[in-house]
């Protein structure tokens, strides 16, 4: 689960990691009073859960308060795009106010989970401010990594040389890394599966702050922070995808013109795999789940046909625990309850088959049975 800016610079207050001072807003009088308030100069940023905000227009440096109030106004109800938001971008409601800061130097700092090694991975740079896929495309040497044993903590080595490599010294070194163990810390109590600071500068003063914040949350970790959970921002969420959460069906919206519903992750992302290779494009991926009984096969078929973008559905189910002849039932009773009139292509093997196939055959409606993969691409193709 991802949280906005300012939601994640309130995890940093509490855990005593220095951000700057600021304010959120969502009304043009709550502008209005932050800006009275402060001295300039300040930053205006919107706060929308991608990244990118920046070179879309979403972030801005005022000098005056003049300035900052039609930054602000500017900003507040925008329509964002950026390079993760697609190209209908995303609505600004709230934006964060914060003061000026005077910054030296600008650097890179994020924690993440490396799998591969069973850790959790620090990666930082003296390139803050900058994408870091492309400072590790042309300067890889200027990425420092340390990996972290969960289990034996963040070592006084690893500081050392988190803090050579970034060329801090002095009383600056040491504030580095009582907030590395700090943000280290926060990252093992809150479940994180991403920590990203980018910049973290350091003041003219010689003082280290957060100017930006990033956290990401593993999801199945939510039910031991009820406290993150309440900072969950409906207005990001897809309404076909929190409609799908609400049934218990994994549904991600995407850009292209076929439906899909499969029982499987992995087959999920095969059954993706076929629609492009038929020259069509997914609409989205959907997982019904093994055990999905004909109220969440009709549920997410439901889900499929809200999508205007939906020419076609696919179909593709492997029997197990959940039978082909339970998924047919779903799929007619959802096509008749809706009034289908997109053609629908049905792939199924496994149990009760035959069974699924005559129901399917006996329904009297546009849905076509495919014997196999191969069948079933050209069925695509031809939607």
């Amino acid at each position: 689960m991802k949280i906005h800016e300012y939601q994640a610079k309130e995890l940093f207050r509490k855990a005593e990691i220095p951000v700057p001072q600021g304010a959120v807003c969502r009304t043009a009088a709550e502008i209005s009073d932050t800006i009275a308030k402060m001295q300039m100069p300040v930053a205006v940023k919107a706060q929308i859960l991608a990244g990118g905000r920046g070179k879309g227009g979403g972030v801005s440096l005022a000098r005056t308060a003049e300035a900052a109030r039609d930054a602000a106004g500017r900003i507040l109800g925008m329509q964002l795009v950026t390079r993760q938001t697609g190209e209908a971008g995303t609505r600004v409601n709230t934006i964060l106010i914060e003061q000026g800061v005077d910054i030296s130097r600008e650097l890179y700092l994020s924690m993440l989970i490396d799998r591969e090694h069973a850790a959790i991975v620090i990666i930082a740079s003296q390139d803050g401010g900058m994408d870091i896929e492309t400072v590790a495309e042309n300067t890889p040497e200027r990425i420092l990594k340390q990996r972290i044993n969960p289990l034996l903590g963040l070592q006084g080595y690893q500081l050392r040389a988190l803090t050579g490599g970034l060329e801090l010294t002095g009383d600056t070194a040491k504030s580095f890394a009582q907030i590395l163990r700090k943000l280290f810390a926060l990252f093992l109590h809150y479940d994180c599966s991403l920590l990203e600071i980018n910049p973290l500068v350091v003041t003219g003063d010689g003082e280290i702050l957060a100017l930006d914040a990033k956290v990401d949350i593993d999801s199945n970790a939510l039910f031991r922070h009820p406290d993150i959970v309440a900072m969950h921002d409906s207005d990001e969420e897809d309404p076909l995808e929190a409609a799908a959460a609400s049934h218990g069906l994994n549904y991600i919206r995407l850009n292209g013109s076929i439906g899909s519903m499969v029982n499987g992750a992995g087959l999920a992302m095969a059954t993706m795999d076929l629609i492009k290779q038929a020259g069509v494009e997914p609409a989205n991926f959907l997982d019904v789940g093994g055990g999905a009984s004909a109220e969440m096969v009709e549920s997410g078929f439901r889900i499929i046909l809200q999508d205007p973008n939906v020419r076609g559905i696919f179909i593709n189910i492997f029997g197990g625990i959940l039978r082909c002849d339970i998924l047919a039932e779903g799929v007619v009773a959802a096509a008749k309850k809706t009034g289908l009139s997109l053609p629908v292509v049905v792939r199924m093997e496994g149990t009760n088959v035959e069974e699924g196939r005559k129901i399917l055959a006996d329904s009297g409606l546009n849905l076509s049975n495919a014997t196999d993969l191969s069948h079933a691409a050209s069925l695509l193709a031809a939607i």
